[in-house]
């Protein structure tokens, strides 16, 4: 591994994320949807750190909170679109023939459109809401490791320890779970961990366009869509949680930049 360092750095952001997340009902000085009208748009207070928005909620405490929604959306996401985009990817790259062009096409028109256009409007006919972010995102998320796993698995089928499985009996489903997912966690790992911070952005996008979870739930994307209107006279509003997005994002990009040079160095 080139720069431990980095890796080191955003394992540690990373961890103090969710740490913090999980924490947040101990952390958060504040709850983070109560209301003080007396004490909007503070900048600093000693009760309150990060300081107010226009309801008087405490920005510190809802930074916390909305940590909750953007890493709860991420590893969902991830984790069902990485679960169905394996089972595709699969079939599609061991069978082959028509079934591989029917999976294959149906990923070709899924990644024809513009992904957040299609998480737009999936959640704009829907409504907003958690469980409704979270599928329009694996309904498009599922495609890129449906690509990387068929590519993978055409790579390895014709390899000497795959014939050897076949000469012996081995059922397709054994081949695909014991010889050949080992190979492919790898590759799969660095998709996932870019694909997180994908996600993460993606959420905060919807909430700021107003598609993500309902007020008053605290969550990146909707902070930053609250606090455009006072970006000359309150820009504490929009740095914070702009920051926690910038800074999840790059944790998440460093920890996947060196797994990839420590677990496919010959790809650099």
């Amino acid at each position: 591994m080139k720069n431990k360092g980095w890796l080191c750095a955003g394992i540690f952001i990373l961890a103090l994320l969710v740490a913090s997340a999980l924490l947040a009902p101990f952390l958060a000085p504040h709850d983070p949807v109560r209301q003080n009208l007396d004490r909007d748009l503070l900048v600093y207070s000693s009760d309150h750190p990060l300081g107010t928005d226009k309801l008087g909620r405490d920005i510190l405490s809802r930074t916390l909170y909305g940590g909750r929604i953007s890493l709860l959306v991420g590893f969902t996401t991830v984790a069902i679109s990485l679960a169905m985009g394996l089972a595709i990817g699969a079939l599609s790259g061991y069978f082959g023939g028509w079934l591989d062009q029917l999976l294959m096409r149906l990923v070709d028109i899924l990644m024809a459109f513009p992904g957040i256009l299609l998480a737009i409007a999936f959640t704009a006919a829907l409504g907003p809401g958690l469980q409704h972010v979270i599928l329009a995102l694996c309904l498009i998320g599922w495609t890129g490791y449906a690509r990387l796993v068929r590519g993978e698995i055409l790579s390895l089928r014709e390899s000497v320890f795959i014939h050897a499985a076949h000469a012996i009996g081995c059922k397709p489903s054994r081949v695909i779970l014991v010889h050949l997912l080992p190979n492919l966690l790898p590759p799969l790992l660095i998709q996932a961990t870019f694909g997180l911070a994908a996600a993460i952005i993606a959420e905060g996008s919807l909430s700021f366009l107003g598609l993500g979870v309902e007020p008053p739930t605290p969550s990146w994307g909707s902070m930053l869509n609250e606090g455009r209107q006072f970006l000359l006279v309150a820009p504490h509003l929009t740095t914070y949680p702009g920051l926690a997005i910038m800074i999840a994002v790059l944790g998440l990009n460093l920890v996947g930049d060196e797994l990839q040079h420590w677990l496919q160095p010959t790809r650099e």
